[in-house]
């Protein structure tokens, strides 16, 4: 099923999840259990992330994205970065997703390695976008920013980037984390203005540790608004408090974003089920 088929029926949001394979130095199935359970909460799709940390090869991926979708029966997005990837690479890759009936794709420039020199196939993902979008049978998906790529000059070079990508195959969004809504909602107003009209996912990150949170905002700028703060500062020398009130700000965040009519949800999982479910059971019945 191409996934960009479920926003036609604007009377549901669109509620999907994020997972990410294990290290190079555990075995694939250690994330097959949690793979289960997360997949028994039966989101509308599941992308799977291109290796851990953006380690690991397109293989993992693969695997996982073919064992949600074959084994668990939920529709698959596998993850594809391009910086470190020759043409022949990519050709590679997509005909191990076709072999294994993976029909979506989220379609990545991925970051730069240190002391890696990137491949000059491909610089950006508009660009792979477009290969892909050549080859046919793929839907594909591209990622967006509402506050900016981190390399971006300003704010209209990033939308005018956006606009590439979906000019070049890319069928829907899915946003970067973010923590305050009015940003989000400031961005959608700009993307619409500069014409990019396909569907966009707010991607929402519970937060239920400190060093997740110092982490994830060191790598893609995501502001941290005073409300946020707040509780982050009250909670932290208490896991199990930091955890809930991290659950309890994510869920606010989704209802607002549905009650004011987003395309759909995207869930960085962070491959932790309980989280996973605590979510999607307070925001179903809103779906």
């Amino acid at each position: 099923m191409k996934i960009t088929s479920l926003f036609e029926n604007k009377q549901k949001t669109v509620f999907s999840f994020e997972v990410f394979p294990p290290k190079k130095t555990s075995p694939i199935e250690s994330v097959y259990g949690k793979l289960e359970e997360i997949c028994m909460l039966r989101p509308d799709f599941v992308s799977v992330t291109y290796g851990a940390g953006g380690s690991g090869g397109h293989s993992r991926t693969c695997e996982i994205a073919s064992k949600i979708k074959n084994d668990l029966g939920v529709e698959s997005v596998a993850h594809l970065t391009c910086v470190n990837s020759t043409r022949t690479d990519i050709d590679a890759t997509l005909a191990d997703f076709r072999a294994h009936h993976i029909e979506n794709i989220l379609a990545l420039r991925g970051d730069y390695t240190k002391g890696v020199r990137p491949q000059c196939d491909f610089r950006y993902a508009s660009e792979l976008c477009a290969y892909i979008t050549r080859q046919g049978g793929f839907d594909i998906a591209g990622a967006c920013y509402p506050e900016g790529h981190l390399e971006a000059k300003d704010a209209v070079e990033d939308i005018l980037n956006l606009k590439k990508k979906v000019d070049a195959g890319a069928t829907h969004l899915i946003s970067q984390l973010f923590f305050d809504n009015s940003l989000f909602y400031r961005f959608l107003e700009h993307t619409r203005i500069a014409g990019v009209n396909v569907p966009i996912e707010a991607g929402i990150m519970p937060v239920t540790n400190r060093a997740q949170i110092e982490r994830m905002v060191s790598l893609c700028g995501a502001s941290l608004p005073a409300k946020f703060s707040k509780v982050m500062q009250r909670y932290e020398s208490r896991p199990e408090a930091l955890r809930d009130a991290g659950i309890a700000y994510a869920v606010e965040q989704i209802v607002d974003l549905i009650a004011n009519g987003v395309d759909g949800i995207h869930l960085y999982t962070m491959n932790n089920p309980y989280v996973a479910r605590r979510i999607t059971e307070a925001v179903s019945s809103l779906l």
